[in-house]
């Protein structure tokens, strides 16, 4: 299966051309990211994370082949038990391990000393923060700029990079790393299915993990650096 089977709807043909797209890419994965690490100061952290998912939902509503009613095709789902049982151990084994490694005063900090401001986290969370991400990154990314890349491989190493990148304002190497791993499975799991309810649940648990667990002080805009 050649990248422009996994990565593109089939009327594929109707989008901008490469050029065009190429910048668009450019500019809302990286140009965006480094300009909020840069201009942090002055733009904090709300503004720009919703200006670039309001030109990348729009964007993704004139991409070609691109259904909203995907994000509620829970049939999708069928078939991936095992995979999100999975990786959600895996992603508590590591996400503890860190916790107990580098901040053990703050294991269930969160749940353990401010239980409402947790249930608060663990209910919206997945609809102001996931949400937004995964349609940025996932259908947007594959759909739109699939092809721009010279193969799978490739694709889902970029799409892992640029979502890594875009949480660069924390200014932390856990918040980096833990996202651009996260983000190739996130990214081949979708490259793989197709799935936005797949890839919107393996998104929700980890994080949730992360903010259960204590860790989330590294994805808290309260503790970056001034």
């Amino acid at each position: 299966m050649t990248v422009s089977e996994t990565a593109l709807p089939p009327d594929s043909g109707r989008l901008p051309g490469r050029g065009r797209r190429s910048v668009e890419a450019l500019l809302l994965f990286v140009a965006a990211p480094l300009v909020h690490v840069t201009l942090f100061d002055v733009l904090g952290v709300f503004a720009p994370l919703a200006a670039v998912t309001t030109v990348g939902v729009l964007l993704l509503a004139i991409t070609p082949g691109w259904r909203w009613r995907e994000l509620i095709d829970l049939a999708s789902l069928r078939g991936h038990g095992r995979l999100i049982l999975g990786f959600t151990a895996l992603a508590a084994a590591v996400i503890f391990a860190l916790v107990f490694a580098l901040i053990p005063q703050r294991v269930l900090g969160l749940p353990r000393y401010m239980p409402q401001t947790w249930a608060l986290v663990m209910v919206f969370y997945p609809l102001v923060s996931v949400l937004g991400q995964e349609l940025l990154f996932r259908p947007l990314f594959f759909r739109r700029y699939g092809d721009l890349f010279t193969g799978p491989v490739t694709l889902v190493i970029a799409n892992a990079g640029a979502f890594s990148l875009t949480h660069a304002f924390y200014q932390n190497w856990v918040a980096l790393t833990l996202t651009f791993l996260g983000g190739l499975v996130f990214a081949e799991a979708y490259r793989r299915t197709r799935s936005f309810p797949l890839v919107f649940l393996l998104h929700t648990f980890a994080g949730q993990l992360i903010f259960t667990s204590g860790l989330g002080v590294y994805f808290y805009h309260g503790a970056i650096p001034q």
